[in-house]
Protein backbone atom coordinates (compact mmCIF):
# COMPACT_ATOMS: atom_id res chain seq x y z
CA UNK A 1 0.00 0.00 0.00
CA UNK A 2 1.56 3.26 -1.13
CA UNK A 3 1.16 6.20 1.25
CA UNK A 4 1.37 9.52 -0.56
CA UNK A 5 3.13 12.16 1.47
CA UNK A 6 1.53 15.64 1.58
CA UNK A 7 4.52 17.25 -0.13
CA UNK A 8 4.09 14.94 -3.14
CA UNK A 9 0.36 15.56 -3.29
CA UNK A 10 1.01 19.31 -3.32
CA UNK A 11 3.34 19.23 -6.32
CA UNK A 12 1.90 20.47 -9.64
CA UNK A 13 1.59 17.61 -12.11
CA UNK A 14 1.15 17.19 -15.86
CA UNK A 15 -0.57 14.11 -17.25
CA UNK A 16 -0.36 13.16 -20.94
CA UNK A 17 -1.56 9.55 -20.94
CA UNK A 18 -4.80 8.84 -19.10
CA UNK A 19 -7.75 6.82 -20.42
CA UNK A 20 -11.21 8.16 -19.61
CA UNK A 21 -12.70 4.66 -19.51
CA UNK A 22 -9.85 3.52 -17.26
CA UNK A 23 -10.36 6.12 -14.56
CA UNK A 24 -13.94 5.84 -13.33
CA UNK A 25 -14.79 5.90 -9.65
CA UNK A 26 -15.94 2.39 -8.63
CA UNK A 27 -19.10 3.86 -7.07
CA UNK A 28 -19.86 5.63 -10.34
CA UNK A 29 -19.52 2.35 -12.27
CA UNK A 30 -22.03 0.71 -9.93
CA UNK A 31 -24.47 3.64 -10.02
CA UNK A 32 -24.34 4.02 -13.80
CA UNK A 33 -24.88 0.28 -14.25
CA UNK A 34 -28.07 0.52 -12.21
CA UNK A 35 -29.25 3.67 -14.02
CA UNK A 36 -28.56 2.38 -17.53
CA UNK A 37 -29.66 -1.22 -17.04
CA UNK A 38 -26.16 -2.67 -17.52
CA UNK A 39 -26.24 -6.04 -15.72
CA UNK A 40 -22.86 -7.62 -16.46
CA UNK A 41 -20.86 -6.22 -13.52
CA UNK A 42 -19.18 -8.91 -11.38
CA UNK A 43 -20.47 -7.09 -8.26
CA UNK A 44 -22.36 -3.90 -7.45
CA UNK A 45 -20.45 -3.21 -4.24
CA UNK A 46 -17.98 -0.36 -4.91
CA UNK A 47 -15.26 -1.74 -2.61
CA UNK A 48 -15.46 -5.22 -4.09
CA UNK A 49 -15.68 -3.74 -7.57
CA UNK A 50 -12.48 -1.73 -7.06
CA UNK A 51 -10.74 -4.92 -5.91
CA UNK A 52 -12.03 -6.85 -8.94
CA UNK A 53 -10.68 -4.28 -11.39
CA UNK A 54 -7.28 -4.27 -9.74
CA UNK A 55 -6.96 -8.04 -9.51
CA UNK A 56 -8.18 -8.60 -13.07
CA UNK A 57 -5.71 -6.05 -14.38
CA UNK A 58 -2.86 -7.58 -12.37
CA UNK A 59 -2.59 -10.63 -14.60
CA UNK A 60 0.57 -9.59 -16.44
CA UNK A 61 -1.20 -9.83 -19.80
CA UNK A 62 -2.10 -6.78 -21.87
CA UNK A 63 -4.92 -8.70 -23.57
CA UNK A 64 -6.58 -9.60 -20.26
CA UNK A 65 -5.88 -6.11 -18.94
CA UNK A 66 -7.85 -4.66 -21.84
CA UNK A 67 -10.80 -6.95 -21.07
CA UNK A 68 -11.59 -4.97 -17.90
CA UNK A 69 -12.67 -2.08 -20.11
CA UNK A 70 -15.72 -4.03 -21.22
CA UNK A 71 -17.25 -3.15 -17.85
CA UNK A 72 -16.46 0.56 -17.83
CA UNK A 73 -17.33 1.11 -21.48
CA UNK A 74 -20.55 -0.80 -20.87
CA UNK A 75 -21.85 1.91 -18.53
CA UNK A 76 -20.63 4.81 -20.72
CA UNK A 77 -23.25 4.63 -23.48
CA UNK A 78 -25.40 7.70 -22.78
CA UNK A 79 -24.70 11.42 -22.94
CA UNK A 80 -25.47 11.76 -19.23
CA UNK A 81 -23.05 8.99 -18.30
CA UNK A 82 -20.27 10.35 -20.51
CA UNK A 83 -20.71 13.84 -19.13
CA UNK A 84 -20.63 12.59 -15.53
CA UNK A 85 -17.56 10.43 -16.05
CA UNK A 86 -15.68 13.27 -17.78
CA UNK A 87 -16.62 15.78 -15.09
CA UNK A 88 -15.52 13.47 -12.28
CA UNK A 89 -12.30 12.73 -14.16
CA UNK A 90 -11.35 16.42 -14.26
CA UNK A 91 -12.27 16.90 -10.61
CA UNK A 92 -10.32 13.84 -9.45
CA UNK A 93 -7.22 14.83 -11.37
CA UNK A 94 -7.36 18.39 -10.07
CA UNK A 95 -7.70 17.18 -6.47
CA UNK A 96 -4.53 15.14 -7.06
CA UNK A 97 -2.55 18.24 -8.02
CA UNK A 98 -2.75 17.82 -11.80
CA UNK A 99 -2.71 21.26 -13.46
CA UNK A 100 -2.82 20.05 -17.07
CA UNK A 101 -4.13 16.73 -18.41
CA UNK A 102 -4.80 15.05 -21.72
CA UNK A 103 -7.52 12.44 -21.35
CA UNK A 104 -8.10 10.00 -24.19
CA UNK A 105 -11.05 7.85 -25.17
CA UNK A 106 -12.39 6.03 -28.25
CA UNK A 107 -15.67 7.60 -29.45
CA UNK A 108 -16.45 4.48 -31.52
CA UNK A 109 -16.84 2.46 -28.30
CA UNK A 110 -19.77 4.52 -27.03
CA UNK A 111 -22.33 4.03 -29.79
CA UNK A 112 -24.22 0.96 -28.50
CA UNK A 113 -27.32 2.89 -27.44
CA UNK A 114 -27.61 5.04 -30.53
CA UNK A 115 -25.32 7.99 -29.88
CA UNK A 116 -23.51 9.51 -32.84
CA UNK A 117 -19.77 10.11 -32.78
CA UNK A 118 -20.44 13.84 -32.54
CA UNK A 119 -22.77 13.40 -29.56
CA UNK A 120 -20.09 11.37 -27.77
CA UNK A 121 -17.43 14.03 -28.30
CA UNK A 122 -19.71 16.88 -27.30
CA UNK A 123 -20.88 15.09 -24.15
CA UNK A 124 -17.29 14.42 -23.03
CA UNK A 125 -16.24 17.99 -23.83
CA UNK A 126 -19.17 19.33 -21.80
CA UNK A 127 -18.24 17.08 -18.89
CA UNK A 128 -14.62 18.17 -18.92
CA UNK A 129 -15.62 21.85 -18.90
CA UNK A 130 -17.99 21.19 -16.02
CA UNK A 131 -15.27 19.34 -14.13
CA UNK A 132 -12.80 22.18 -14.65
CA UNK A 133 -15.34 24.65 -13.29
CA UNK A 134 -16.22 22.56 -10.25
CA UNK A 135 -12.54 21.91 -9.54
CA UNK A 136 -11.81 25.64 -9.66
CA UNK A 137 -14.67 26.29 -7.23
CA UNK A 138 -13.02 23.76 -4.91
CA UNK A 139 -9.70 25.61 -5.15
CA UNK A 140 -7.96 23.40 -7.73
CA UNK A 141 -7.33 24.88 -11.17
CA UNK A 142 -6.86 22.43 -14.05
CA UNK A 143 -6.87 22.47 -17.83
CA UNK A 144 -8.08 19.24 -19.46
CA UNK A 145 -7.80 18.45 -23.18
CA UNK A 146 -9.34 15.42 -24.86
CA UNK A 147 -7.55 13.06 -27.25
CA UNK A 148 -9.69 10.98 -29.61
CA UNK A 149 -8.58 7.37 -29.92
CA UNK A 150 -9.15 4.93 -32.77
CA UNK A 151 -8.93 1.21 -32.06
CA UNK A 152 -6.10 -0.63 -33.82
CA UNK A 153 -8.26 -3.62 -34.77
CA UNK A 154 -11.13 -1.55 -36.21
CA UNK A 155 -11.55 0.44 -39.42
CA UNK A 156 -12.67 3.84 -38.18
CA UNK A 157 -9.29 5.54 -37.79
CA UNK A 158 -9.71 8.04 -40.63
CA UNK A 159 -13.21 8.91 -39.45
CA UNK A 160 -11.94 9.47 -35.89
CA UNK A 161 -9.00 11.52 -37.20
CA UNK A 162 -11.44 13.75 -39.09
CA UNK A 163 -13.47 14.09 -35.90
CA UNK A 164 -10.37 15.18 -33.97
CA UNK A 165 -9.65 17.89 -36.53
CA UNK A 166 -13.29 19.03 -36.58
CA UNK A 167 -13.31 19.54 -32.80
CA UNK A 168 -9.75 20.76 -32.28
CA UNK A 169 -10.91 24.27 -31.41
CA UNK A 170 -13.51 22.91 -28.98
CA UNK A 171 -11.39 21.01 -26.48
CA UNK A 172 -9.90 18.16 -28.54
CA UNK A 173 -6.11 18.31 -28.62
CA UNK A 174 -5.19 15.39 -30.84
CA UNK A 175 -5.51 11.77 -31.94
CA UNK A 176 -4.30 8.38 -30.76
CA UNK A 177 -4.56 4.71 -31.65
CA UNK A 178 -4.82 2.06 -28.94
CA UNK A 179 -5.57 -1.61 -28.39
CA UNK A 180 -3.53 -4.80 -28.67
CA UNK A 181 -0.29 -4.09 -30.54
CA UNK A 182 0.59 -7.59 -31.73
CA UNK A 183 -0.91 -8.24 -35.14
CA UNK A 184 -2.27 -4.71 -35.50
CA UNK A 185 0.65 -2.47 -36.55
CA UNK A 186 0.13 1.31 -36.76
CA UNK A 187 0.81 1.19 -40.48
CA UNK A 188 -2.70 -0.23 -40.95
CA UNK A 189 -3.87 3.33 -40.28
CA UNK A 190 -1.55 5.29 -42.56
CA UNK A 191 -4.43 7.11 -44.24
CA UNK A 192 -5.45 8.61 -40.90
CA UNK A 193 -1.91 9.71 -40.05
CA UNK A 194 -1.33 11.22 -43.48
CA UNK A 195 -4.59 13.15 -43.14
CA UNK A 196 -3.58 14.45 -39.70
CA UNK A 197 -0.20 15.62 -40.95
CA UNK A 198 -1.83 17.47 -43.84
CA UNK A 199 -4.10 19.17 -41.32
CA UNK A 200 -1.20 20.12 -39.00
CA UNK A 201 -2.83 18.06 -36.24
CA UNK A 202 -1.13 16.36 -33.30
CA UNK A 203 -1.12 12.63 -32.66
CA UNK A 204 0.42 10.05 -30.40
CA UNK A 205 0.58 6.29 -30.91
CA UNK A 206 0.57 3.46 -28.39
CA UNK A 207 3.81 1.68 -29.26
CA UNK A 208 6.54 -0.33 -27.59
CA UNK A 209 4.47 -1.60 -24.66
CA UNK A 210 3.46 -5.20 -25.32
CA UNK A 211 5.28 -5.29 -28.66
CA UNK A 212 8.87 -4.40 -29.40
CA UNK A 213 11.05 -2.20 -31.56
CA UNK A 214 9.16 -2.71 -34.86
CA UNK A 215 6.11 -1.09 -33.27
CA UNK A 216 8.16 1.94 -32.20
CA UNK A 217 9.96 2.19 -35.55
CA UNK A 218 6.71 2.10 -37.54
CA UNK A 219 5.04 4.65 -35.24
CA UNK A 220 7.86 7.12 -35.79
CA UNK A 221 9.25 6.50 -39.25
CA UNK A 222 6.13 5.42 -41.15
CA UNK A 223 3.40 7.23 -39.24
CA UNK A 224 5.21 10.31 -37.93
CA UNK A 225 4.03 10.18 -34.31
CA UNK A 226 4.61 13.27 -32.19
CA UNK A 227 4.84 11.11 -29.06
CA UNK A 228 5.00 7.44 -28.11
CA UNK A 229 2.43 5.92 -25.75
CA UNK A 230 4.60 3.95 -23.30
CA UNK A 231 7.65 3.18 -25.50
CA UNK A 232 9.08 0.96 -22.75
CA UNK A 233 10.62 -1.50 -25.18
CA UNK A 234 13.01 1.13 -26.50
CA UNK A 235 15.51 -0.45 -24.11
CA UNK A 236 15.59 -3.45 -26.47
CA UNK A 237 17.71 -1.21 -28.71
CA UNK A 238 20.35 -0.70 -26.03
CA UNK A 239 23.28 -2.79 -24.95
CA UNK A 240 25.09 -2.94 -21.66
CA UNK A 241 28.67 -1.92 -22.40
CA UNK A 242 29.86 -5.17 -20.85
CA UNK A 243 27.90 -7.11 -23.42
CA UNK A 244 24.25 -8.03 -22.79
CA UNK A 245 20.99 -6.50 -24.02
CA UNK A 246 19.22 -4.40 -21.40
CA UNK A 247 16.11 -6.56 -21.64
CA UNK A 248 18.16 -9.26 -19.88
CA UNK A 249 19.51 -7.03 -17.12
CA UNK A 250 17.66 -7.71 -13.83
CA UNK A 251 17.28 -4.04 -12.93
CA UNK A 252 18.02 -1.62 -15.80
CA UNK A 253 16.92 1.22 -13.53
CA UNK A 254 20.12 0.73 -11.50
CA UNK A 255 22.46 1.23 -14.46
CA UNK A 256 24.29 4.48 -15.12
CA UNK A 257 24.57 6.20 -18.54
CA UNK A 258 28.17 5.06 -18.97
CA UNK A 259 27.03 1.44 -18.75
CA UNK A 260 24.83 1.72 -21.84
CA UNK A 261 25.33 1.89 -25.59
CA UNK A 262 22.37 3.07 -27.69
CA UNK A 263 21.28 1.50 -30.96
CA UNK A 264 20.29 3.68 -33.90
CA UNK A 265 16.56 3.76 -33.17
CA UNK A 266 17.05 4.55 -29.48
CA UNK A 267 19.56 7.26 -30.37
CA UNK A 268 17.11 8.72 -32.88
CA UNK A 269 14.31 8.83 -30.30
CA UNK A 270 16.60 10.62 -27.85
CA UNK A 271 18.12 12.98 -30.42
CA UNK A 272 14.72 14.02 -31.74
CA UNK A 273 13.39 14.51 -28.18
CA UNK A 274 10.41 12.26 -28.92
CA UNK A 275 8.37 12.13 -25.69
CA UNK A 276 7.76 8.78 -24.02
CA UNK A 277 4.43 8.56 -22.17
CA UNK A 278 5.41 6.08 -19.45
CA UNK A 279 3.09 4.66 -16.80
CA UNK A 280 5.14 2.56 -14.33
CA UNK A 281 2.35 0.79 -12.42
CA UNK A 282 0.43 -0.05 -15.58
CA UNK A 283 3.58 -1.30 -17.30
CA UNK A 284 4.16 -3.72 -14.44
CA UNK A 285 0.60 -5.03 -14.68
CA UNK A 286 0.91 -5.67 -18.40
CA UNK A 287 4.31 -7.33 -18.07
CA UNK A 288 6.28 -4.55 -19.78
CA UNK A 289 8.40 -4.11 -16.63
CA UNK A 290 9.03 -6.30 -13.59
CA UNK A 291 9.08 -3.69 -10.82
CA UNK A 292 9.28 0.03 -10.15
CA UNK A 293 12.98 -0.31 -9.33
CA UNK A 294 13.66 -2.20 -12.57
CA UNK A 295 11.40 -0.03 -14.74
CA UNK A 296 13.35 1.49 -17.67
CA UNK A 297 12.06 4.98 -16.85
CA UNK A 298 14.86 5.61 -14.35
CA UNK A 299 17.62 4.64 -16.76
CA UNK A 300 15.94 6.57 -19.57
CA UNK A 301 15.78 9.61 -17.29
CA UNK A 302 19.50 9.30 -16.57
CA UNK A 303 20.15 8.99 -20.31
CA UNK A 304 18.11 12.19 -20.79
CA UNK A 305 15.36 10.76 -22.94
CA UNK A 306 12.24 12.91 -22.80
CA UNK A 307 10.40 10.70 -20.35
CA UNK A 308 7.10 11.61 -18.72
CA UNK A 309 5.18 9.99 -15.85
CA UNK A 310 1.55 9.01 -16.37
CA UNK A 311 -1.30 7.02 -14.85
CA UNK A 312 -2.66 5.20 -17.93
CA UNK A 313 -5.69 3.70 -16.14
CA UNK A 314 -6.29 4.96 -12.62
CA UNK A 315 -9.07 2.49 -11.80
CA UNK A 316 -7.35 -0.65 -13.08
CA UNK A 317 -4.02 0.25 -11.49
CA UNK A 318 -5.56 1.76 -8.34
CA UNK A 319 -3.27 4.72 -8.90
CA UNK A 320 -2.96 8.47 -9.32
CA UNK A 321 -0.21 10.83 -10.43
CA UNK A 322 0.75 11.35 -6.79
CA UNK A 323 1.00 7.58 -6.24
CA UNK A 324 3.14 7.12 -9.35
CA UNK A 325 5.48 9.85 -8.17
CA UNK A 326 5.60 8.46 -4.63
CA UNK A 327 6.47 4.99 -5.95
CA UNK A 328 9.36 6.42 -7.96
CA UNK A 329 10.62 8.26 -4.87
CA UNK A 330 10.27 5.25 -2.55
CA UNK A 331 11.40 2.44 -4.84
CA UNK A 332 13.57 4.02 -7.55
CA UNK A 333 15.36 6.74 -5.57
CA UNK A 334 13.85 9.75 -7.30
CA UNK A 335 13.94 13.21 -5.73
CA UNK A 336 11.93 16.39 -6.17
CA UNK A 337 14.32 17.60 -8.89
CA UNK A 338 13.61 14.45 -10.91
CA UNK A 339 9.85 14.95 -10.54
CA UNK A 340 10.21 18.58 -11.58
CA UNK A 341 12.19 17.57 -14.66
CA UNK A 342 9.67 15.01 -15.91
CA UNK A 343 6.79 17.41 -15.19
CA UNK A 344 8.39 20.11 -17.32
CA UNK A 345 9.13 17.46 -19.97
CA UNK A 346 5.44 16.62 -20.07
CA UNK A 347 4.35 20.25 -20.32
CA UNK A 348 6.85 20.87 -23.13
CA UNK A 349 5.36 17.85 -24.94
CA UNK A 350 1.68 18.74 -24.49
CA UNK A 351 -0.67 19.16 -27.44
CA UNK A 352 -1.20 22.80 -26.54
CA UNK A 353 0.02 26.03 -28.19
CA UNK A 354 3.57 27.01 -27.26
CA UNK A 355 2.68 30.20 -25.40
CA UNK A 356 0.15 28.34 -23.25
CA UNK A 357 2.68 25.62 -22.44
CA UNK A 358 5.26 28.23 -21.51
CA UNK A 359 2.80 30.09 -19.28
CA UNK A 360 1.97 26.92 -17.33
CA UNK A 361 5.66 26.11 -16.92
CA UNK A 362 6.67 29.61 -15.77
CA UNK A 363 3.58 30.61 -13.81
CA UNK A 364 2.41 27.34 -12.27
CA UNK A 365 4.88 24.45 -12.45
CA UNK A 366 8.18 26.12 -11.58
CA UNK A 367 6.72 28.18 -8.71
CA UNK A 368 5.03 25.05 -7.35
CA UNK A 369 8.30 23.13 -7.27
CA UNK A 370 10.17 26.13 -5.87
CA UNK A 371 7.77 26.12 -2.92
CA UNK A 372 8.56 22.43 -2.41
CA UNK A 373 12.24 23.30 -2.01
Amino acid sequence: MTTVRPEILALPKVLLHDHLDGGLRPATVAELAEQTGYDDLPTSDPVELARWFRESADSGSLVRYLETFTQTVGVMQTEEALRRVASECAQDLAADGVVYAEVRYAPEQHLEQGLSLEQVVEAVNAGLREGERLAAEAGHRIRVVALLTAMRHAAKSTEIAELAVRYRDEGVGGFDIAGAEAGFPPTRHLDAFEYLRRENAHFTIHAGEAFGLPSIWEAIQWCGADRLGHGVRIIDDMQEVRGGPLSEVPAPGTLEPGDVQLGRLAAYVRDRRIPLEMAPSSNIQTGAASSIQAHPITLLKRLRFRVTVNTDNRLMSDTSMSKEMQLLVDEAGWGVDDLRWVTINAMKSAFLPFDERLALIDDVIKPGYDRAG
